[in-house]
């Protein structure tokens, strides 16, 4: 199982690198065409990726720290590591967004005598395809290692499609005599900047409190009183280490039940929870259970 987990890790690092290489490339791009056409809502796109890059290699390092073995300070292992780094990412992405929008509102306070050149639109269009194979990619990675860092790293390249789709849009506008709706499009990118960055956040923090699916520990306790021998689920709790579930239980058996019949129960919840469920790690207490109080437990 351990193997396994570290095989994933590794295989999420794939896509961190090749997020960041796409980043890199589009970025200057970007930002190279803004500048000589002229168009604010190109160079602020070209801020976002910069800053994007700086946000993967956050991830990129998240999950390698993640893949270290439990020791001394960490008998848990590092997992949360993970969990850390797609904070990291999303104030990485906070902080563009208020960059991005301060300066695109300058742009529009200030206002604009010209429209951007055409390849503006073209440049725009072009980052937006190269970025949706890149989403798609980190998309189907995450779904198959199951890393939140790679999941938040999808979002954030689903999130520059429309933004590239949203700049595009914005410099074509501009030319029908209306230059100002290219800060304009700027300023939408800001704020759809920070809208991502705040889903990103509001993920890892509650990761990183503890916070859990009360739907999933209802799928747990009915799968563990599904099981022979189990009398009752007395306290159920779970949380995440990384991508890893960590449950801990109280389950009640028959009172006068003998020390090996009681071990293989607490093994049948453990083989359960793990392999029909994709659970980590299960801890599983086994108690003497009440005979009256039986059924209300067991609810």
């Amino acid at each position: 199982m351990d193997q396994e987990k570290y095989n994933n890790l590794k295989l999420g690092e794939r896509g961190a690198v090749i997020s960041i290489c796409a980043y890199i490339v589009l970025s200057a791009l970007k930002l190279v065409v803004g500048y000589f056409s002229g168009s604010e809502a190109l160079k602020a796109d070209g801020m976002n990726n910069a800053t994007d890059i700086a946000a993967s290699v956050a991830v990129l390092i998240g999950l390698r720290l993640s893949r270290r073995p439990p020791d001394e300070d960490h008998p848990y292992g590092h997992w949360k590591s993970e969990t850390v780094a797609s904070l990291v990412a999303s104030f990485i992405m906070f902080a563009v967004g208020i960059q991005v929008l301060y300066e695109a509102a300058s742009a529009v306070f200030k206002g604009e005598s010209q429209s951007p050149d055409l390849i503006a639109v073209w440049t725009g269009l072009f980052c937006a395809a190269a970025m949706y194979l890149v989403y798609r990619y980190n998309s189907r990675l995450a779904g198959k290692t199951g890393s939140q860092a790679v999941k938040a790293a999808a979002k954030d390249n689903l999130a520059d499609v429309w933004v590239s789709l949203g700049t595009a849009a914005g410099i074509a506008a501009s030319q029908f005599r209306l230059p100002w709706l290219d800060p304009l499009a700027a300023l939408a990118i800001g704020l759809l900047i920070c809208k991502t960055g705040f889903g990103i956040f509001r993920e890892a923090a509650l990761a990183l409190t503890d916070a859990f699916d009360k739907e999933k520990l209802r799928t747990y306790r009915e799968a563990v009183l599904s099981i022979r021998g189990v009398k009752g689920v007395r306290d159920i709790r779970a949380r995440n280490y990384g991508n890893n579930t960590v449950v801990d239980l109280v389950v009640l058996v028959r009172p006068n039940l003998d020390i090996t019949d009681a071990h293989h129960i607490s093994s049948e919840v453990e083989k359960e929870l793990m392999e029909a469920h994709g659970v980590y790690r299960v801890h599983v207490h086994i108690e003497p259970g009440e005979q009256a109080a039986l059924p209300e437990k067991a609810r």
